[in-house]
């Protein structure tokens, strides 16, 4: 993971190479709260690939890139 303060700093960076996924701060702390918010409950249990694959579409996390597979 990588951190830029800015789309520009982000595109001076890439000099022209396609970038990978592209998260704002704020969209990388919901991520993560829905992630592993639950975490240190005392009933957790790990979240199925289909929990995971609806934590992130309903984050709006749609492309390609975030498919989780079969």
């Amino acid at each position: 993971m990588l951190l830029f303060r800015s789309e520009e700093h982000l595109n001076r960076w890439l000099a022209g190479r396609a970038p990978g996924a592209v998260l704002s701060a704020r969209q990388l702390s919901d991520l993560a709260t829905a992630w592993w918010g639950d975490r240190l409950a005392s009933d957790w249990k790990p979240h199925t690939r289909e929990q995971n694959q609806r934590i992130l579409e309903g984050l709006g996390l749609i492309d390609p890139f975030w498919n989780l597979g079969p």
